[in-house]
């Protein structure tokens, strides 16, 4: 879907991003990770048609960002950092005005339009005047805007940007849902979230690709472990028995204790989820919840980030 070669861009004379190179496949859902001005919302405008490149190739389902910005805005649905809003627009009326705009036919408009508002959440909505929205729900229209035409492509700016944690949480399960119908390339920096909706990372720093992969591939080159939490029933110390003798697990602590449950916190390498439940279901061990580590995600791109100011 898209296929990046030497990217660069010159804001006068300082470079925003310098000679990036990747490949997205159809279907994908990518991260985009990195600090502010790292150069992801530049990289994101070249892809989105709004910026043209200073140099490179940029190919987005075939069709060069350079030559064919039209056909490419026909494919793709982007969500800035700030939502491209009229606030004196209903809900309704507004994603008829971008459907249009985007080439939607007359016969198609209704339907096109009833389908991003129910993805989105908005159906009720309707006829709610954009301006009297909360931030949430302005976020919603951003990414039915986005949605309206059908792209193959989705590019979202800081979907979760200002949001509060449900409203955190909707967006995630919003962008969960549209996994599979759509490629999409998602920057956050609400990395937690980010780790729950995404096949893939690119990392980038000072406007460069510093890394790239899957979160255990990125793990594995910083030669970092994983974590899981869990809660189980019973003894906290025979479960803590039962998951050291799981291969990859090299550390087991309690984060907390309630009555007969006990909160622990595993620690090893690769992706330990389904041998530890193995583990203690064999061993008749109650388990009550499983997650993976919320800051996994957040310590390795610390650390790329970090390691990469300090070389530099």
């Amino acid at each position: 879907m898209i296929k990046v070669e030497g990217l660069t861009k010159y804001y006068g004379e300082r470079a925003a991003i310098r000679d990036l190179s990747f490949n997205i496949e159809r279907g994908e859902v990518i991260g985009f990770l990195g600090l502010n001005g790292a150069g992801k919302s530049t990289t994101l405008k070249v892809l989105g048609c709004v910026l043209l490149p200073t140099s490179g190739s940029v190919l987005i389902d075939g069709f060069d960002v350079s030559r064919d910005p039209h056909e490419i805005r026909k494919r793709i649905g982007f969500l800035p950092d700030t939502p491209p809003l009229y606030d004196e627009m209903t809900v309704e009326g507004y994603l008829e005005f971008v459907a249009q705009l985007r080439g939607v036919t007359r016969a198609e408009l209704a339907a096109r339009v009833a389908d991003a508002m129910q993805k989105t959440a908005l159906t009720d909505r309707k006829d709610d005047v954009i301006g009297s929205l909360s931030h949430g729900y302005r976020q919603r229209v951003g990414v039915a805007q986005a949605l309206v035409h059908n792209p193959r492509l989705l590019i979202l700016d800081e979907p979760t940007s200002g949001l509060d944690p449900v409203q955190i949480v909707e967006m995630r399960e919003l962008i969960q849902k549209l996994k599979g119908e759509h490629t999409v390339l998602v920057s956050s920096h609400i990395l937690g979230e980010i780790s729950q909706i995404c096949d893939r990372y690119l990392v980038i720093q000072q406007g460069e690709i510093i890394a790239r992969g899957t979160e255990a591939e990125l793990s594995k080159l910083l030669g970092s472990g994983g974590n899981v939490e869990l809660e189980v029933q019973g003894p906290a110390q025979r479960a803590i028995d039962v998951i050291m003798n799981v291969p990859g697990v090299t550390e087991v602590t309690v984060s907390k204790l309630d009555g007969d449950n006990a909160a622990l916190r595993v620690v090893g390498v690769g992706e330990l989820r389904p041998a530890v439940i193995k583990a203690l279901v064999v061993a008749e061990i109650g388990v009550l919840r499983v997650d993976k580590g919320a800051a996994r995600l957040e310590n390795i791109f610390l650390k790329l980030t970090h390691g990469k100011e300090a070389a530099s």
